[in-house]
């Protein structure tokens, strides 16, 4: 069960933009065995651990298409899952409402930046336990679906950036970095004392 995978995981340090493997497309799973669900655990416990609401494999180093989410729709339902090959279906015409609001990545840490995304979206694929999954999300839900599969895609939010825009947020990471170890969050983010 989905549940189980939710705790008992390894804590694995999170790869950041700039790595290869975030900036390429991943290979389609097809193979659903102990392995992956054990990857998945190990997500869930290093996402929770980086206080996310999702984790995509590349962002532990591993070209595969696979994320996890643990994230609240618009009327705070917490909605988890792990979801293999996906694919997002987006509103179109006059059912596609954009909403900008501030967007940030565990492979980016510490930068946000306002990013206008459709305000609810469709996930269809495959659970790790090789059953087809369908997940619809509004609000913060629809953004991580959206943010995550992306991830798949090797597309890292800020590649939908305006160039100044982008800019701003390299900044911003960059002024924070000294807070995050190499392998955060397997050794914790670091207080302003710390530093």
């Amino acid at each position: 069960m989905l549940e189980d995978l939710m705790e008992g995981g390894s804590i694995r340090p999170i790869t950041r933009w700039g790595e290869p493997v975030m900036h390429a497309k991943t290979e389609l799973i097809e193979v659903f065995d102990d392995a992956l669900r054990e990857l998945a655990r190990d997500m869930f416990a290093t996402m929770d651990a980086a206080e996310g609401v999702g984790l995509a494999a590349t962002q532990v180093g591993l070209g595969i298409s696979l994320f996890v989410f643990r994230c609240p729709d618009l009327d705070g339902r917490l909605v988890s899952g792990a979801i293999c090959n996906p694919v997002v279906t987006l509103p179109s015409g006059d059912e596609r409402n954009l909403e900008s609001t501030d967007e940030g990545c565990l492979s980016l840490p510490g930068g946000f930046q306002p990013l206008a995304r459709p305000d609810h979206a469709t996930c269809t694929g495959i659970d790790v336990f090789g059953e087809p999954v369908t997940v619809a999300g509004t609000g913060l839900l629809a953004r991580c679906l959206q943010h995550e599969t992306d991830h798949l895609d090797g597309v890292v939010f800020g590649d939908r950036l305006s160039s100044r825009t982008r800019k701003k947020l390299y900044e911003q990471a960059d002024s924070l970095k000294h807070l995050y170890p190499a392998d955060w969050p397997v050794s914790p983010k670091l207080t302003s004392a710390d530093g």
